[in-house]
């Protein structure tokens, strides 16, 4: 009888526990919800993270509150984050970076994937290599070419050390085998900026950001990363079309929360984001941003973060690339 009571208890104890965390997701949320974004407005992480944001208001009955928190490549905002109470009412968005700071930087004041729980991978973006219209190249080969007759001469430029436009133009370099200067600025503006003017030679961004100087013709749009042509440049082909396997340096952003968040929290986040991302309307404005769904569910976004933190700390090893 005694070994039965002994039994019962614990049991007793897992079943209130299930209880409350299912009675938890069912209240949840009952006042508004902060979103932390670590960069400035603006930028593709603010547009995705203000449009799932004010999704997941419309389902869920309460104000998901944007907080743009930039600076330090995005890992003041994080370190937030993950100091943050798990209870589901902080939230962070993050892209590539993410990954790639805990090898950048010599020490966090927090562990990316330790203190954080997944909740979903929301989409991708492929990436546009353009370059200034006075560079005698108009094709990929063309630039690869070039840049292997120049080595370190062409100028390519990014919006800082470590920031994901400087992460994918290293993994493009590597793997055209060829080497070009790095040009930091404080900002993707100002470097599409210099390069349309001729000051720098070669940008790897996002689509979105290039495409008014493509329009314009002040840059010239050699090749999108990903796996198919963008329709709003439907006469760029894919970096596989011209040539170039083995580069998938897209980027993508996803949502956090702080370590310990109740699980069935994290499920009903999961799941009301999944109904969003199926929504045609929802697709159709990610398209409009050069982006495409890109859904995972909690395990399976964990899984490919743990292969991207591994593929940049490779690349970031062996080029020996430190964050300030």
């Amino acid at each position: 009888m005694h070994s039965i009571r002994r039994l019962a208890a614990p049991l007793a104890l897992l079943l209130a526990g299930a209880a409350s965390g299912t009675a938890q997701a069912q209240a949840y949320p009952d006042h508004p919800v902060r979103l932390v974004i670590p960069f400035a407005p603006g930028g593709s992480n603010d547009i995705v993270g203000r449009l799932i944001g004010e999704e997941l208001a419309k389902r869920l009955g309460q104000p998901f509150i944007v907080d743009n928190r930039g600076g330090a490549g995005g890992t003041i905002g994080t370190d937030l984050v993950a100091k943050s109470r798990p209870d589901g009412y902080t939230l962070l968005l993050i892209s590539t970076p993410h990954t790639a700071n805990s090898t950048l930087y010599k020490k966090l004041p927090y562990d990316p994937a330790k203190d954080f729980a997944p909740v979903a991978r929301l989409a991708t973006a492929p990436l546009l290599i353009s370059v200034y219209p006075g560079l005698p190249v108009k094709t990929l080969p063309e630039l690869i070419a070039y840049a292997k007759a120049n080595p370190g001469k062409l100028n390519y430029v990014s919006s800082g050390v470590g920031s994901s436009q400087h992460l994918v133009s290293e993994l493009f370099e590597s793997r055209a085998g060829i080497s070009m200067t790095h040009v930091p600025y404080k900002g993707a503006g100002a470097a599409l900026a210099d390069v349309a003017a001729g000051h720098a030679q070669v940008s790897v961004g996002t689509v979105l950001q290039a495409l008014p100087h493509v329009k314009a013709n002040r840059l010239r749009p050699l090749a999108v990363t990903g796996t198919k042509r963008q329709p709003v440049v439907p006469d760029v082909p894919t970096v596989e079309e011209a040539g170039l396997s083995g580069y998938d340096g897209d980027n993508w952003w996803g949502i956090l929360a702080p370590a310990g968040t109740p699980p069935a929290i994290v499920g009903k986040l999961n799941k009301t984001i999944g109904e969003i991302l199926a929504e045609p309307d929802m697709r159709k404005r990610l398209e409009a941003e050069s982006a495409s769904v890109a859904y995972l569910e909690p395990e399976a976004f964990g899984k490919f973060m743990a292969g991207e933190t591994t593929k940049w700390a490779e690349l970031i090893k062996r080029l020996g690339i430190q964050a300030d």
